[in-house]
């Protein structure tokens, strides 16, 4: 073999290795575009996916935020209602408690009024011996009612039972408060047992236990 003919066989090897070896760095480098490709793929579908997770997470979040909100500006707004009627209510007391403080300026009525109360009271304590406090301003009316009152006390005891009770009213040595709307409180056993006639505690009795109508007298539905 002459050198011409080994340069071209040379020439042939390397051309041959050198086509083998583009050929297979073609096909590292497609292999490698395709799983780059598919790592790139999965990346995109795995970030796809985190954002539409926290994208619902954020969704439920501000969800939450707005249905915490309302409820809470419900309850205010009720809170606020309920406020605004106590409000009312307790005007309606004063205006009314007002009106009482003027029930004693009419001798005659505020009479009958006292010996009623005294009467009722009696009943409660169903003592023989009562005593009957007031303010220092009704003294006089007050003391002017214990004989009716005595009477009309056996009067309903006697109809009620048959027995003939006799009931003896004393005035108590202590006085109601000038703020008191009037009234009396009975007391017996020497101050042990009470009865508060006072027109103060009947308002504050028909407030408390007639809320629901005034209510629905005031605001209705």
């Amino acid at each position: 073999m002459d050198d011409g003919e080994a340069s071209r066989q040379i020439a042939q090897m390397v051309s041959f290795i050198k086509n083998e070896a583009q050929e297979t760095a073609a096909n590292i480098q497609q292999k490698t575009n395709e799983d780059f490709n598919i790592e790139k793929l999965k990346l995109v579908q795995s970030m796809k996916e985190k954002i539409r997770t926290d994208m619902d997470a954020m969704k439920k979040k501000e969800m939450t935020r707005k249905a915490i909100e309302k409820s809470t500006s419900i309850n205010k707004s009720r809170l606020k209602k309920i406020e605004a009627r106590q409000q009312c209510i307790e005007k309606l007391g004063g205006e009314v408690a007002a009106k009482l403080g003027e029930v004693a300026k009419a001798e005659a009525k505020y009479k009958q009024i006292l010996v009623d109360l005294i009467v009722q009271g009696s009943l409660k304590l169903m003592e023989e011996d009562v005593t009957v406090k007031c303010r220092a301003a009704d003294a006089r009316v007050v003391s002017g009612c214990l004989a009716e009152a005595s009477a009309n006390y056996s009067k309903i005891v006697a109809k009620a039972t048959n027995l003939n009770v006799k009931l003896k009213l004393t005035m108590d040595k202590d006085i109601l408060p000038p703020t008191s709307l009037g009234g009396v409180v009975l007391s017996c056993s020497g101050g042990a047992i009470t009865v508060d006639n006072t027109l103060d505690t009947r308002l504050k009795l028909c407030m408390e236990n007639d809320k629901p109508a005034i209510r629905s007298m005031m605001f209705p539905k």
